[in-house]
């Protein structure tokens, strides 16, 4: 039976098509049947996401590049390029540019040829990536700030050493090495195929992938994704030239490039389909929701095509396609998971952020948790810092996208008036750390650290139990995802009740440390 034809994928930023193919312009195809890349690399898995399907009403699969000996799909365009060289140009060695991946992909490349490898990096360039190529033999000289700058001090340093340059998206061979993907996804998956979607930086992925595709199965539509910090592509095929990024973000540091290629230019505005632009958070939680399906981590690049792909999605609002995501890479330092899991559920909009107002009255706390109901509470910064007024920093887990600003008319029509802080990048990133300081109201506190069961009613049931009289004045807390959540409330207790505040300390079952006498405390909250 015919398979019924589909509507064109509608990406976000439409590309538009250029003149045909200059003369002389490389046989990509030819290239790419004939590419040397598997003395070094593997055929990666084409692997179903069956969690993120599911949810998405969408067949998702994974290309799995994050699974090569260097974890990153970079070193099918290095040994390749690599593999064509003289006798002659290996003897006198080669010189990269690199964020980390593509520097990783010719120091295995060089060791496996037996050439000299000078790598020039970032000083951006996480520690996890440096190490790697140093441990495969690469000599590394840190440079610049990005990716642009790195590339910079290497053609310099490619005069002075004699050494062949091998460019981490703008060379022919390179992007024929990086087509040898496309070739695996559609001979591992030869059934339908709605749109592909690659990461972009400089565009070699991209235009390697587009070159096979578009000649074998020209039906299937190529997405490129960027960030919305580093779009130099998009911006270039929207003003039908090169443009040059005065700055990048660094987070997706594997596409933080100011300025892409001639030819990956070339390549992408005549054969890209289009674009989706995606943020912090949405990568953030598509790295998630890669770990949910394969337990596997990706760096903020190798994430972003399952994050575009959950945006066209959403504003599509269609069913029962297929859509491949390559998973460019896994190259992620440890650390930043701290960031990526603070990040992961504001990006799925399972949690609210907001400024809520609460008027400092007795009862005014606990009629605002009612209010909050069976919605569990993530985050809850206070400090009593006026007389009249409060204002706390709240984050509440939601069920669906566009509930934040709901929940801010629900809070402002009880007498709580609210600001939406969920998309706010101050917010997100620096205030929700610096609720607090001292405060002259805040005469006689007693500090203590309580761990709270991570099951409902268990903040109620110590507001309950608390006296009237008593007023809270600091309470912090913050879901870290554990069966107990961390809180810090201060409390102002008459005198004289030494007794009844011992009794109900007892009478609550949790852990619980005193920490009014501990000098950070006194540094900076006393």
């Amino acid at each position: 039976m015919a398979r019924a034809a589909r509507p064109p994928i509608r990406s976000e930023v439409p590309a538009r098509r250029a003149s045909p193919t200059p003369a002389g312009s490389p046989d990509y195809l030819r290239r790419i049947l004939t590419a040397k890349v598997y003395d070094v690399a593997i055929e990666s898995a084409l692997q179903p996401a069956p969690q993120l399907s599911e949810r998405l009403a969408n067949r998702v699969l994974l290309k799995r590049e994050d699974e090569q000996p260097v974890f990153s799909f970079k070193l099918r365009g290095a040994y390749n390029k690599m593999a064509h060289l003289s006798p002659a140009q290996l003897e006198r060695g080669v010189i990269c540019a690199s964020a980390g991946n593509h520097a990783q992909g010719v120091a295995l490349s060089a060791r496996k040829l037996g050439c000299r490898a000078l790598i020039v990096m970032p000083v951006t360039t996480p520690q996890l990536k440096i190490d790697a190529v140093r441990a495969l033999g690469g000599e590394v000289v840190l440079h610049g700030d990005s990716y642009s700058d790195a590339h910079a001090h290497a053609l310099e340093l490619e005069q002075a050493h004699g050494a062949t340059f091998v460019h981490p998206f703008d060379d022919p061979d390179v992007i024929a090495g990086q087509g040898t993907i496309a070739m695996e996804i559609l001979r591992q998956h030869q059934g339908p195929i709605d749109a592909v979607f690659v990461a972009i930086g400089g565009g070699g992925l991209i235009s390697g992938v587009a070159s096979y595709i578009k000649a074998v199965r020209p039906e299937i539509q190529v997405i490129g994704v960027q960030t919305t910090d580093s779009d130099a592509m998009v911006r270039s095929v929207r003003a039908g030239e090169r443009v040059l990024l005065p700055d990048v973000g660094l987070f997706t540091d594997g596409t933080a490039v100011k300025l892409v290629g001639e030819e990956t230019f070339r390549l992408t505005r005549e054969l890209v389909d289009g674009f989706e632009i995606v943020d912090t958070d949405a990568v953030c939680a598509a790295i998630k929701d890669v770990f949910q399906d394969t337990r596997a981590i990706l760096e903020p690049a190798g994430a972003m095509g399952v994050a575009a792909i959950k945006q066209y999605v959403a504003r599509e609002r269609c069913a029962g396609r297929t859509f491949v995501a390559i998973t460019c890479g896994a190259n992620m330092n440890f650390d930043r998971l701290r960031f990526v899991a603070e990040r992961a559920e504001v990006g799925e909009e399972r949690e609210a952020l907001f400024a809520v107002t609460i008027p400092e009255e007795r009862g005014s706390f606990k009629r605002f948790c009612e209010l909050v109901g069976p919605r569990s509470v993530t985050e809850f910064n206070y400090r009593i810092s006026d007389a009249e007024r409060a204002h706390v920093f709240v984050g509440l887990t939601t069920t669906a996208p566009g509930e934040s600003a709901r929940i801010t008319d629900g809070f402002a029509a009880q007498g709580f008036p609210t600001v939406d802080l969920t998309h706010d990048e101050l917010a997100k990133t620096h205030i929700r750390h610096l609720v607090g300081g001292r405060s002259e109201l805040a005469q006689g506190e007693r500090l203590f650290r309580f761990v709270f069961p991570e099951r409902p009613g268990a903040l109620m049931r110590f507001l309950t139990r608390m006296h009237p009289d008593w007023n809270i004045s600091l309470f912090h807390y913050r879901n870290q995802g554990a069966d107990y959540g961390r809180i810090l409330v201060g409390l102002q207790v008459p005198p004289g009740e030494a007794q009844a505040l011992d009794a109900f300390l007892a009478s609550l079952d949790y852990p619980c440390v005193e920490e009014t006498d501990n000098p950070v405390y006194r540094l900076f909250l006393r």
